[in-house]
């Protein structure tokens, strides 16, 4: 890395959920946003303001005005606001842009960065067309399959976390789609925080057995097939108890129908690693992700992973050697192989061989790359200047 490069590129990161919002989208902004600052580049940040906060502005951030996002209590959406990154940019140009989101402020950050003349990188990081599908507006995914296309083919690069999605949407018709992989911070994901205290609480003792899933509580992540999962082991060892960590508009009918359930609530930071590394195996039979970054968080704290065969596990997890990866929505398939996974003698040793295969994902490496591509998008441009 050529440091003093870095010191002379400034580039701008858009995004319409950051922390302390609880979200992969999020989470991964973050990481990125921090990534480059430590690498020494010059790096500002735009995001809505939150409830109580300034819509104010320095060279490092700048606070949009937004608004409530519906059936997601604490999150918000930024309103476009193309006039205020043009003032913004023309007085302090980024060699690049990346935009997070495909929201109201995304398109505006992407329409004012055009008009500019700033190369852009987009992320693809939510399946939206399949979203308003488990919302009940399948009809519309479609529509909002060719909204994402549209956007994305716009920019000059867009970045997706695994080669199997870039081979996808190439062929759907995204024209620019490049591979950024993802990370996972194998210190704060440990074994080690395995917690017997914690596993008393939820009433597991030292030889039953505790499932742990870490998501949010709506239709998009598939939570009746973990509750048949739940079901299924329950009924070959009763004592099992299952842990959600995260919150949404699930919640209230889960807890009503399954009164012996832990809702741990959202969880960041060491309770989060503990809640993890505290479980016996992670159920994740999500269909709607572009990656799961809670697979990599999973592995990395030694669990034997059961999720379907795409996004992180198609990457990352060895199925029968790091818990099971499943052929794509066979269902019957993933509720056989959780309970025989949960049950097997080999369940410890599938936890340590998920640990070992994640603890070269360096997020120092992502971020190395990340500054590269965009770095080479805004190269272009200063040669033509």
């Amino acid at each position: 890395m050529d440091t003093t490069a870095a010191l002379t590129r400034r580039f701008e990161l858009v995004t319409e959920t950051y922390p302390p919002e609880i979200n992969g989208v999020a989470l991964t902004v973050q990481s990125l946003h921090d990534g480059l600052k430590a690498l020494g580049y010059d790096v500002g940040l735009v995001r809505p303001a939150r409830p109580g906060e300034n819509n104010d502005e320095s060279t490092e951030l700048l606070r949009v005005e937004g608004a409530p996002i519906p059936r997601y209590p604490g999150m918000r959406f930024g309103l476009p606001s193309g006039r205020k990154l043009a003032a913004r940019w023309m007085r302090h140009r980024p060699d690049a842009i990346y935009i997070a989101t495909e929201g109201p402020l995304g398109w505006s950050a992407l329409r004012a960065a055009k008009r500019l003349g700033i190369p852009v990188a987009t992320g693809f990081h939510t399946r939206f067309d399949d979203y308003v599908g488990r919302y009940g507006a399948g009809f519309l995914s479609p529509w909002v399959f060719a909204w994402l296309r549209r956007f994305h083919n716009r920019a000059d690069a867009t970045l997706v976390p695994t080669g199997e999605l870039m081979a996808q949407l190439t062929t759907q018709g995204f024209r620019h789609a490049r591979r950024l992989g993802r990370a996972v911070d194998t210190v704060r994901f440990h074994p080690s925080f395995r917690s017997e205290g914690l596993r008393e609480s939820w009433g597991v003792g030292e030889d039953d057995l505790a499932i742990v899933h870490v998501g949010r509580l709506a239709p998009e992540k598939n939570l009746p097939l973990l509750m048949r999962c739940y079901g299924a082991l329950k009924a070959e060892r009763p004592t099992t108890k299952l842990v959600l960590v995260g919150d949404g508009p699930a919640r209230g009918m889960l807890a009503a129908e399954h009164p012996g359930v832990i809702f741990a609530g959202t969880l960041r930071g060491d309770a989060l690693a503990s809640h993890f590394a505290s479980a016996d195996l992670f159920c994740f039979p999500s269909l709607s992700e572009t990656f799961g970054n809670v697979t990599l968080e999973a592995m990395a704290s030694g669990l034997p992973t059961i999720a379907f065969d795409y996004g992180a596990a198609r990457e990352h997890l060895r199925d029968g050697v790091h818990g099971a990866a499943l052929p794509f929505g066979n269902e019957t398939a993933f509720l056989a192989r959780f309970v025989e996974t949960a049950l097997s003698p080999r369940r410890q040793g599938m936890g340590a061989a998920a640990r070992e295969a994640v603890e070269g994902l360096s997020p120092e490496r992502v971020s190395r790359d990340f500054a590269d591509l965009l770095t080479q998008l805004a190269t272009p441009i200063k040669r033509a200047a």
